[in-house]
């Protein structure tokens, strides 16, 4: 019988991931999709530090602030709507309290440099090449902080500003760390309100740059979320109500796309036997007051400690 949909085939990647491989996760709210996953599943990955990040520029200035080792104090500040904020940072870390949106800024950054420096893996998902850039310091922000429109102007970046910019930048993270293997992605969430031929001119910019770095770069892949989305997945089922957004199922199939691209079956092994633990833990009983549920959460502790025992690196 004929097949009525394109499959896309997971191609392995010779460069595999595993619970001794330590990633560092930043870019669009889709690199959450998948690092948050296996931030669950307890590999050793830290995801997004600055927060959502949507453009590539805004992601190599937080590389470069990782890489530079600086802190940041309240110079580095912004003060609106009642709030302490960083043009470098997503609103989760905006405060009406300044010293504790520093706090905040700077201990997820110390986390972000500790990991970066043993980091096998970067994963970096791109979400559009439009930036926003304010005029006062005539800089890219990460995010507006809902500051009216007239003190932005708004441009698209070219594909050989992209590569430029990352090229260099990867020059940089090679002397760093010679052996990081950095996987690139495009999100697959459509920016719609640039319209439909906007928002496929913007994402194509983004995939010409990444394979021009590719060409160049030994340590650089391409992780194809964005054309599993658009092809292998194309019907609005496998979106969510916006109709923009992947829906659950299918972040779960690219999930699945990833994992036999990119984990050995040994690790994959190891992943579902955390998985049936976390879902256990998950479970909400209806009167947890009860003997066979204080049974169950005995049961789960044997379970946690015969793991942790047999494979001492997984961190409950």
């Amino acid at each position: 019988m004929k097949e009525f949909r394109t499959t896309i085939q997971p191609q392995q990647s010779k460069n595999k991931l595993s619970y001794h491989t330590p990633a560092l996760f930043l870019g669009s709210c889709f690199t959450e999709n998948i690092g948050n996953k296996m931030q669950d599943l307890k590999f050793p990955v830290l995801v997004n530090p600055f927060g959502v990040l949507y453009n590539p520029v805004s992601v190599r200035q937080s590389l470069e602030i990782i890489l530079d080792k600086r802190n940041f104090n309240e110079n580095d500040l912004g003060f609106f709507n009642e709030q302490w904020f960083s043009f470098y940072h997503d609103t989760e870390f905006s405060n009406t309290d300044k010293q504790e949106c520093l706090n905040n800024i700077n201990t997820r950054l110390n986390a972000a440099r500790g990991q970066f420096e043993n980091a096998n893996y970067l994963i970096i998902t791109f979400g559009t090449a439009w930036v926003y850039e304010y005029l006062k310091t005539e800089k890219v922000v990460s995010n507006c902080h809902k500051i009216p429109a007239k003190e932005f102007t708004r441009y698209k970046l070219g594909v050989e500003d992209i590569f430029v910019q990352w090229a260099k930048l990867l020059n940089r993270i090679e002397d760093y760390n010679p052996d990081l293997k950095v996987i690139f992605t495009v999100s697959p969430v459509r920016h719609w309100k640039d319209g439909a031929v906007q928002n496929q001119l913007s994402k194509s910019t983004l995939i010409l740059a990444i394979h021009q770095l590719k060409k160049i770069f030994d340590n650089v892949e391409y992780f194809p979320a964005y054309e599993i989305m658009m092809d292998d997945l194309r019907d609005y089922r496998f979106y969510a109500d916006d109709m923009l957004h992947p829906s659950s199922v299918a972040v779960e199939y690219i999930w699945q796309f990833f994992k036999d691209t990119y984990l050995e079956k040994e690790t994959n092994e190891i992943s579902k036997e955390v998985q049936k633990i976390i879902l256990a833990e998950n479970h909400r009983p209806l009167n947890p007051n009860t003997e066979k549920h204080k049974k169950f959460l005995l049961s789960l502790k044997d379970q946690k400690e015969k793991l942790t025992n047999k494979y001492p690196f997984l961190h409950f």
